[in-house]
């Protein structure tokens, strides 16, 4: 359990270095910090904020930087710590004694999470295992936070010429790796697709050396399976595992009535991803590209289609450092010049009897279910996709609360798939006896969950319905 006044002492030893010594920078203060001393208008900051000097710890701040409730009661029995009455400001009235004091009560992981931190340990020859330029590479930069990402959006459309930035905001959607639990230990992969993913990790990895050798066209993934299949979920972990902003934009919302006229808004698209880079473009239903180029109406949807595909072209991940992927679900509908923008294409199938029961696993992780057989409900769910596994638990804890029940059993699990199975055929007739009517498909490809192939092996503990996943397949 962490000390409260480790806490704090550690947020006042940061900012008193960070304030002194200007060859440290934004990235090298912890993310968590960041956000606290965050400035619109910074004096020695490139882009549209970071973080000036000098910093200023409050009681508020401090309580916002390390959720400790009352952070002058954590340490004001030290002797090197004192509290401004008019301002309310902390500070450090011996540094190199609280420094010292501190590094007598930290270890290799905090010091991993606080560069400063670790710079501090290095120049005093303390016994650690990580190094200054450890610690950078393991945090984030600035550049991937979300007020930076709003900060940069802010300063984009306030600059624009243009009335259209808004419509351009409705097509596209910026998560910060902040705002995305998942990670890639916690999906359920095929080999192939781990594969694919290590080959690209190791691409973004050495960017410069491809670009010596004059390899440019690589970085432009298609996913390709069923909604479901978590072709949404993996591209997010990437992000979130790189730490890099994910750009996400659904191209049916480009081939809307609303934008149809907005090529401009396509290039917009890009050129925001290149502004936020390096970051992820990610682009949902790729199949509307063939749906448009096959029309004869809607020259102006065409005349976008027609942009986003030159778009395509023209990115790069050695150049720009923007990773494209996009998905489809539909496959068949793509013509050979929406193949050919791809270097890489990795298939999301649905999963198989293994992968489902491993979903399953994850799904019933938090749950109190008695003598639990994921073997066989994996059997029983031939053909389901992760989101169809989680929308049958779902069924079943709601089935034991109608009763009173706070926890389920095998049985309901089986019976919900049952249930599951039945809604499934209604899905596929074509007509109400008796009434002559169609019945409307439930949720559009769209509207599946994308937690579909999670997994965890390392003990995390991610709220999975706490996604948004009417985005996500």
């Amino acid at each position: 359990m962490s000390d409260p006044a480790v806490d704090v002492v550690e947020l006042l030893v940061t900012a008193s270095r960070y304030t002194e010594d200007r060859g440290l920078d934004a990235d090298d203060l912890p993310p968590r910090y960041r956000r606290v001393f965050w400035s619109d208008a910074p004096e020695d900051e490139a882009g549209p904020g970071g973080v000036d000097r000098p910093l200023h710890v409050t009681e508020p701040n401090a309580t916002t930087a390390t959720g400790v409730e009352r952070p002058w009661e954590a340490i004001s029995d030290l002797l090197f710590t004192q509290r401004t009455e008019f301002s309310g400001e902390l500070e450090l009235t011996q540094p190199d004694m609280a420094t010292e004091w501190l590094l007598e009560r930290v270890d290799d992981d905090r010091l991993l999470a606080n560069p400063v931190l670790a710079k501090v340990a290095e120049e005093a020859d303390a016994e650690f295992d990580v190094t200054h330029e450890e610690a950078r590479a393991e945090n984030r930069p600035i550049r991937a936070d979300r007020v930076w990402i709003d900060a940069l959006l802010d300063e984009y459309f306030d600059d624009d010429e243009d009335e259209d930035g808004d419509g351009m905001l409705d097509l596209v959607t910026v998560k910060a790796p902040e705002e995305i639990e998942m990670t890639l230990r916690d999906l359920v992969l095929t080999d192939d697709q781990e594969g694919e993913i290590r080959k690209l990790m190791k691409a973004i990895e050495h960017r410069e050396y491809l670009a010596r050798i004059g390899l440019r066209e690589i970085g432009k993934l298609l996913f390709v399976g069923p909604p479901g299949t978590g072709k949404t979920t993996a591209a997010r972990a990437l992000a979130h595992e790189l730490g890099l902003p994910f750009v996400e934009v659904k191209l049916s919302m480009v081939t809307s009535q609303y934008l149809g006229e907005t090529a401009k808004n396509v290039e917009k698209t890009f050129e925001v991803a290149k502004r936020l880079a390096p970051c992820i473009l990610f682009i949902d239903e790729f199949d509307s590209v063939a749906k448009t180029r096959r029309s004869d109406e809607h020259a102006a949807l065409k005349r976008a289609v027609n942009t986003l595909l030159k778009s395509i072209d023209d990115i790069s991940l050695v150049r720009d450092e923007v990773l494209l992927i996009s998905a489809t679900n539909h496959p068949d509908q793509l013509d050979a010049a929406a193949w050919r923008r791809f270097d890489e294409i990795v298939n999301f199938p649905k999963p198989d009897r293994q992968m489902r029961a491993d979903i399953l696993e994850i799904i019933t992780r938090r749950m109190e279910i008695a003598d639990f057989d994921s073997q066989e409900a994996a059997e029983r769910t031939e053909g389901l996709t992760g989101s169809d596994l989680r929308m049958v638990l779902r069924e079943a804890v709601l089935e034991a609360l109608t009763e009173e029940r706070m926890s389920i059993t095998q049985a309901d699990i089986m019976d919900a798939v049952e249930d599951f199975e039945e809604r499934d055929n209604l899905k596929n007739m074509d007509m109400i006896e008796g009434e002559g009517a169609e019945v409307p498909e439930v949720a559009g490809d769209g509207g599946e969950a994308s937690d579909d192939h999670d997994r965890s092996h390392d003990g995390h503990d991610h709220d999975h319905d706490g996604h948004d996943h009417s985005h996500d397949d």
